[in-house]
C-alpha cells in the first residue's frame, strides 16, 4: 500500500525552529523527486521546496530562502524540511509529493500526496 507519512508539525513561537519529515511505503523514493507545498487558510497551495531524486539539486520559494532547507535519506525512505527562525506566514498544512519529473513548482505535476501536517507559528 503506498503511503507518504508527514511528521513533525506543532505550534511554534515567531522565530521558533521545527524540522517536518516526510516518510514512505510500498514505493522506491529514490526514483522521485519530493516537493513540500504548503497550504494557508484563504491562499492557495504553495510549493515551498524540491529536492531531486539524488538531493543533489534542491530549490526553494523566495519566501523561505535562506530559513528553510530540504534534505532526503533514500535509505531510510525519508524527506526532510528543516524550517528556522520561522514566521507567522509559514502557518498552514504542509505536504509532501512525490513526481517521476524534475522538480516542478505546479501541484499538478505531482502525482501522489501526503495527507499533510498543521503548521502554526503563533505567539
Amino acid at each position: 500500500q503506498l503511503q507518504f507519512l508527514e511528521f513533525g508539525g506543532g505550534l511554534v513561537q515567531p522565530g521558533g525552529s521545527l524540522r517536518l519529515s516526510c516518510t514512505t511505503f510500498g514505493f522506491t523514493l529514490d526514483r522521485y523527486a519530493v516537493a513540500w507545498f504548503r497550504l494557508a487558510p484563504g491562499k492557495e497551495r504553495e510549493g515551498v521546496s524540491c529536492i531531486d531524486r539524488n538531493g543533489r539539486i534542491t530549490n526553494y520559494a523566495d519566501s523561505v530562502k535562506g530559513r528553510f532547507t530540504i534534505s532526503r535519506d533514500n535509505a531510510k525512505k525519508t524527506v526532510y524540511l528543516q524550517m528556522n527562525n520561522l514566521k507567522d506566514e509559514d502557518t498552514g498544512v504542509y505536504y509532501c509529493a512525490r513526481t517521476y519529473q524534475q522538480c516542478r513548482t505546479t501541484p499538478a505535476s505531482y502525482e501522489y500526496w501526503g495527507q499533510g501536517t498543521q503548521v502554526t507559528v503563533a505567539s
